[in-house]
């Protein structure tokens, strides 16, 4: 008979160290000849290098159920791994097998800097933070907490709490620019596409490591996180008078890709800046969950948490920001822009819900109309649907302008890092209600484009100057 520990439990005994974790007195790194074995038989063969996914092979059984899904679902044996890393850090494996696959956990790491009075904690919060949290507290499934969040977050002691739907909206400012950049250039060789968005680390991750032809194609925007992050520690800290030595930047995600996602070149741009190289725009990634189970650890529940509104500097973001974290966000909120940027005037009210790129179909594709052009979209959500499309692509089976591909189905609201269901099936069920809880965000914003986020308009005049200049390429694009 096997004995069960609950998540609690089994979280208390864990503790990260360096690049293994050490498990009822071993580490994943030292494994016996025989465990090595037992692994590569049936489970998934996750990397103790792994920055983001971790195996706990003292609770595996060895039923070889996670690497069928992974085959199934995500990459493994799409291609062959020729003895090298295959995994793309999605997590989706982690909400299927939860407790023998887990996040890389921080969350411990982060409990200290909050209790550090020499640490300044700024926390910032993904849009599909707030339409998820909430299912690990009582709150009925797809409830908006934003505001029960921040409060929650202050409550813990943490000094700042900003929106990350800021650093979407400034995504999508450098991102729309860049497109009809690509769009209008007379060096058609230099300039490749179609183009494809770069805001998920999982699809950025699959690209390196299978289609690296293709790395051209990517825009080179950062992610709204590193934006996010660049801008905490550069015009956050001067506008706020505070020393970004002793900031510690935590991103608050749905993502588990996100946590390898801050330990690549080129994500410390501020610190280049100040020429301090070491210190990284974002210093810990925490999941949805690792969030549920830092506030639990600090005896604050998310029900009784008093409402309170995000910090006023780089706390607020239009609708377009919010849809970010649905498949088919990103490239909507890109197209509203673009067509302001074209036209001189904000799109006409059917433009504000391009119902063909909406929805949980792998695969969805359309003509949009920006009045002055005409542009082929896909937009793909589920990393395993790729590998097709791709071939499709190749071979010249189809023509596209710009491509948006989220590595989880449905978008950011069905994340690796977030809340886990008891089955995959009520599990599905839920992204619904997060996908509506975000549209409905958005329609109810009095600002539902990115260009019209009057902080944003502050910060290129203030700060960044313009879309793709200087200071913007420098801070808020890195090379592939």
């Amino acid at each position: 008979m096997v004995n069960k520990t609950t998540r609690r439990e089994f979280i208390n005994k864990t503790t990260t160290v360096g690049a293994g974790l050490l498990i009822g007195g071993y580490c994943n790194i030292c494994l016996g000849q025989e465990q090595r074995e037992r692994l590569k038989r049936a489970s998934l063969p996750v990397s103790p290098n792994n920055p983001s996914i971790v195996h706990h092979i003292d609770r595996c059984r060895d039923c070889g159920r996670c690497r069928d899904f992974c085959r199934n679902t995500a990459v493994f044996e799409q291609f062959v791994p020729e003895n090298r890393e295959y995994c793309v850090r999605c997590g989706q494996c982690t909400l299927y097998c939860p407790e023998v696959l887990t996040e890389r956990y921080h969350y411990q790491d982060v409990a200290k800097a909050i209790a550090d009075p020499d640490k300044v904690v700024i926390a910032s919060t993904a849009p599909s933070i707030r339409v998820a949290l909430g299912e690990m507290f009582g709150f009925d499934p797809g409830v908006n907490v934003e505001r029960e969040t921040v409060g929650a977050l202050k409550q813990l002691g943490v000094d700042y709490v900003l929106d990350a739907t800021f650093a979407a909206d400034l995504t999508i400012m450098e991102e729309a620019s860049e497109l009809l950049h690509r769009l209008g250039s007379k060096n058609r060789k230099k300039v490749k596409m179609p183009m494809f968005t770069s805001c998920c680390p999982a699809w950025v991750q699959y690209v390196k490591l299978y289609y690296p032809n293709l790395l051209p194609n990517l825009s080179t925007v950062k992610s709204p996180q590193m934006m996010q992050g660049a801008m905490v520690k550069t015009y956050f800290a001067q506008k706020q008078g505070i020393n970004p030595e002793k900031i510690v930047h935590v991103a608050l995600m749905p993502c588990t890709a996100k946590k390898g996602e801050i330990l690549l070149n080129g994500m410390n741009s501020a610190g280049v800046s100040y020429k301090k190289p070491a210190m990284r725009d974002v210093d810990y990634v925490l999941t949805n969950r690792e969030l549920a189970y830092l506030l639990k650890d600090g005896k604050v529940n998310l029900l009784q948490a008093q409402a309170a509104p995000y910090d006023s500097l780089m706390g607020s973001g239009s609708g377009s920001g919010m849809i970010f974290g649905n498949t088919g966000g990103v490239m909507e909120a890109a197209l509203r822009t673009a067509y302001k940027v074209l036209n001189g005037s904000n799109p006409p009210a059917d433009f504000l819900e391009l119902t063909p790129l909406r929805g949980f179909d792998s695969v969805k594709q359309s003509t949009v109309d920006l009045g002055v052009a005409k542009l082929n979209v896909a937009v793909i959500n589920g990393i395993g649907r790729v590998k097709s499309f791709m071939e499709a692509l190749q071979n010249n089976e189809q023509q596209f302008d710009f491509i948006e591909i989220m590595a989880c189905p449905g978008g950011c609201i069905g994340g690796g890092g977030q809340p886990a269901a008891s089955t995959m099936e009520e599990l599905a069920n839920l992204k619904p209600l997060r996908m509506s809880a975000l549209y409905q965000h958005d329609v109810n914003q009095a600002i539902r484009l990115s260009c019209d986020n009057p902080e944003i308009k502050t910060i290129y005049d203030e700060f960044l100057g313009k879309p793709l200049g200087k200071k913007s390429e420098k801070l808020l694009h890195v090379k592939m």
